[in-house]
């Protein structure tokens, strides 16, 4: 087998309404609510850097310019933090921008589904393998989640998916995985339904927001096939790849948190302060007075 292509693109979905967290989402868009003092788009890309990825691609929808304007440099804001001697946030600020044209942007004007939404990102992927990063599930990894799914996709040379087990009354929520082989942290997939009845769910193994896919994706995605929630479903056009090219789910290693929920959204707060040197015993203060 030859060596797979470099991983080195990711498109991250950006399109969603955030209707969950109105009225906080009213003007806001959801990618932009900070868990501590960074928003949560630039916890997935700063995930996907962490794994060698060099070019982004924003699928954004109406009133979302504020995405992009975050990862634009702001001379007028750098110029005051100069002239203050603030250079440590001025350090910050710089080591997160990223390279001139390395980001894109492209719409997707309808909201049908995150299958549609990939689709659209099509010129952007070309023929070359892409990670996708859901920004509403947040990873506290010790290697970052996108950087295990790289490597996995180095090992297999197709397609991976992250995956963890949920309680089965909560399978009909997620993409869910049938099985051909369990090998502990990778689980070879025969076939992938999209939120199943508890009662017709083939496990309890679901997809998470992290993805390694190949370009063939697209092809499938085209055909615009209506599945659940009559949305074009991405996991209806992974599920015909698989026979055709290898396919696996990867049990990654660390913590979750769901924050297109508002309790996820809140613990996700708790847990990323008491990782901070600086935050954590101030929050450990805080969680005592209200325990």
């Amino acid at each position: 087998m030859s060596a797979p292509k470099p991983l080195k693109k990711a498109v991250l979905p950006v399109a969603g309404l955030g209707t969950r967290f109105l009225p906080a989402t009213k003007a806001l868009a959801k990618e932009m609510l900070p868990v501590v003092d960074r928003p949560l788009i630039q916890y997935a890309i700063e995930e996907a850097r962490a794994a060698g990825i060099e070019q982004f691609c924003l699928i954004t929808g109406r009133g979302k310019t504020q995405i992009v304007e975050h990862f634009d440099i702001a001379f007028e804001l750098e110029r005051t933090l100069e002239e203050r001697g603030k250079t440590d946030i001025l350090a910050d600020l710089r080591a997160q921008a990223i390279e001139p044209g390395a980001l894109v942007t492209v719409r997707q004007q309808v909201p049908m589904g995150l299958g549609h939404a990939i689709w659209c990102a099509r010129a952007f992927i070309g023929d070359d393998p892409f990670a996708i990063l859901l920004p509403d599930d947040l990873m506290l990894c010790e290697t970052p989640c996108t950087q295990q799914l790289a490597e996995a996709y180095r090992e297999t040379g197709g397609n991976v998916v992250a995956i963890e087990e949920v309680p089965r009354e909560r399978v009909n929520r997620y993409g869910v995985l049938d099985v051909e082989k369990d090998m502990g942290r990778l689980v070879s997939v025969k076939g992938l339904v999209e939120k199943p009845p508890v009662d017709k769910a083939p496990s309890n193994l679901t997809i998470i927001g992290r993805y390694v896919l190949m370009p063939e994706v697209i092809g499938l995605l085209s055909k615009m096939e209506r599945g659940a929630g009559n949305e074009v479903q991405l996991t209806d056009s992974m599920a015909k790849l698989i026979g055709r090219q290898p396919f696996h789910g990867l049990r990654y290693e660390g913590r979750r948190f769901d924050c297109g929920d508002k309790l996820g959204f809140l613990e996700a707060q708790v847990a990323f302060a008491l990782k901070r040197p600086d935050m954590a015993a101030g929050m450990r203060d805080i969680l005592k007075r209200y325990a």
